[in-house]
């Protein structure tokens, strides 16, 4: 048992960084105010301030301007915002119709087959056995009066990367709004909305050790977007909702704190451990594309072995990782990504995904893999489907 615990999920969400926390005590303790306008009073100025510096920052990240960016809870709102907001903007305008990826992560999946339970038609555009997307598929489904296109820029379980860019021209040239779910990719991977037309675009700061339950939405200027949740004039009446003012600012500073260098870095933890599997443990798949993928996520198949018990061997070792099997998913069905690029129930229980973060190192991959070695080994050895290959 190791004495501190490796955390390899940082897909699911990341250690806040120390200088994160720094930056936003002080409107928990000393800027505590709403923020006003230039005509109220001091303290409210400076919390204003500070939101809109916040604003400005994750802006400048994207290649957009402040004005087109609103912070919301996260990721979950930010797609259905954007989703629902374009949906009831053009519900008199244009057809019933939105289209997604069969790969989509669960805000906009959902939200999607919320659509079909009320007379939407809704495609699900098809991948290859790597995860990217089918673009002629793509283009055949686009309608002049299609509502909506929603595709994300990379995949949350096996990493894969989509042409953005490619996607975003068959939309701009089709007529049709395009809307891209970054949450596992902002500041890893970079977008520049002045160079790709995607029309909306949802980032969150729980992936990139910022603080939990603050999210943006990117919102191209003149995009027609209804306010889905009414209350307040908040976020240049976008939003409704008191702002979440140390959120916004933490989630900026971690905007800040990523570097190129960190990228690579955790690109090479990428590698370092694919390399090993494959070399060192038989009957291995590497899930997703070998060279379109995010630079810190591996997620891997042990073949005639259970996701949930390498899972639940690797915790009491001291260390955590995710699993695309049944029993770790609330859904109780297997993962519908493992079984979109082709994969059977077999492959995707077996799956395991480690995904890098900032306070990860070599020795920890270097750990984990000779745990996971050891744990599918003792598995397998007891495993009729090993017994019968």
């Amino acid at each position: 048992m190791l004495d501190k615990m490796i955390y390899l999920d940082n897909a699911a969400s990341t250690r806040l960084d120390e200088k994160v926390l720094e930056a936003m005590k002080p409107y928990y303790f000393d800027i505590y105010a709403v923020a006003t306008s230039e005509f109220g009073y001091s303290m409210g100025i400076d919390a204003k301030e500070a939101l809109q510096e916040s604003r400005q920052t994750i802006a400048s990240s994207i290649g957009a301007s402040a004005e087109e960016i609103v912070f919301t809870s996260g990721d979950t709102e930010s797609s259905n915002m954007a989703i629902k907001g374009v949906a009831a903007a053009l519900l008199n305008k244009k057809d019933k119709h939105i289209i997604v990826s069969k790969l989509e992560d669960f805000p906009v999946l959902n939200t999607a087959k919320a659509f079909e339970k009320n007379g939407y038609k809704v495609d699900y555009i098809s991948v290859d056995s790597e995860g990217i997307l089918d673009l002629e598929e793509l283009k055949n489904a686009i309608t002049e009066n299609t509502a909506l296109v929603s595709i994300q820029h990379a995949n949350q379980e096996i990493g894969t990367l989509q042409d953005i860019e490619a996607i975003a021209n068959i939309c701009k040239e089709k007529g049709v709004l395009l809307h891209s779910d970054a949450t596992h990719s902002y500041t890893r991977v970079p977008i520049d909305v002045s160079k790709v037309p995607v029309d909306l675009l949802t980032m969150s700061a729980h992936t990139i050790h910022g603080p939990r339950g603050v999210g943006a939405l990117y919102i191209r200027e003149g995009t027609p977007i209804n306010k889905w949740m009414d209350g307040g004039f908040q976020e240049s009446n976008r939003r409704a909702g008191l702002e979440n003012i140390p959120g916004a600012v933490g989630f900026a500073k971690a905007v800040e704190l990523v570097t190129p260098e960190e990228n690579e870095f955790l690109k090479s933890l990428r590698d370092h451990i694919i390399k090993r599997a494959e070399e060192e443990i038989p009957d291995v798949t590497l899930n997703g594309s070998r060279s379109q993928r995010v630079p810190h996520n591996a997620n891997i198949t042990f073949h005639y072995v259970e996701g949930e018990s390498m899972t639940l061997h690797l915790d009491m070792r001291g260390f955590a990782v995710s699993t695309g099997s049944a029993c770790f998913s609330r859904s109780l069905e297997a993962s519908h990504v493992i079984l979109g690029i082709g994969g059977d129930h077999e492959r995707a229980h077996g799956s395991l995904r480690f995904t890098f973060g900032r306070y990860n190192t070599k020795e920890d991959v270097d750990a984990i893999i000779d745990a996971v070695g050891e744990i599918v080994e003792q598995l397998r050895a007891i495993s009729p489907l090993y017994e019968k290959k």
